[in-house]
């Protein structure tokens, strides 16, 4: 398979189930492998993640991300928001993804003139690491979304995993069996999007 048709298998996928088409150490083995092979600014290799699998994944859904958004969201408007934690929680797994403050702090240290473009090299690295991972879950016919619901859950996700302080959250991929067809993507105009010069 040639990258851009692995790149376009890559979409987001709501309709998630627990049965994977591999074994749960695959996956586990493909998250690890991609994420090394991810590269980072100045080789830095800030990227982490914790993998949850089965029962973990559930709670963490169901429990915890629940449990934080429930005071900010008015009861009568809180089922949509349940609901949709729910059809995460359907899923085989999450992944969340960190990125490590205390190697970014050192690279601003060690290289002062680009301080203060750090933490953007690291957004940078983060977004290549769950474009990576998502593209290979999808490849092998595991079905991903990529959800944002830091920083609201950030200390009950320190707390509940042991998170090392460095450790920033940036993002959270449910992912499980695809139990619906994908849309199919629509795209801007290229004129919106690209100047060719030359």
């Amino acid at each position: 398979m040639d990258l851009l048709t692995a790149y376009q298998k890559r979409r987001t996928q709501y309709a998630l189930g627990n049965e994977l088409p591999v074994s749960r150490e695959e996956v586990e083995s493909l998250i690890k492998n991609v994420i090394r092979e991810a590269p980072s600014a100045f080789n830095s290799q800030s990227s982490r993640a914790v993998i949850l699998f089965g029962e973990e994944s559930v709670k963490f859904w169901n429990e915890l991300v629940l449990e934080a958004l429930r005071p900010l969201v008015p009861a009568e408007n809180f089922g949509p928001t349940e609901e949709k934690l729910a059809s995460f929680a359907k899923g085989a797994g999450t992944i969340l993804f960190f990125e490590d403050q205390k190697v970014i702090q050192g690279l601003q240290e060690q290289y002062a003139l680009y301080a203060d473009k750090f933490p953007e090299f690291s957004a940078n690295s983060a977004g290549m690491a769950q474009f990576a991972v998502w593209t290979a879950l999808a490849n092998k016919n595991i079905g991903a979304s990529l959800q944002h619901y830091n920083p609201v859950i950030d200390k009950a996700v320190n707390a509940a995993y042991q998170i090392p302080a460095s450790w920033q959250l940036s993002a959270q991929m449910p992912f499980g069996s695809n139990e619906q067809a994908i849309a199919p993507k629509e795209y801007i105009n290229d004129a919106e999007r690209f100047v060719v010069v030359g």
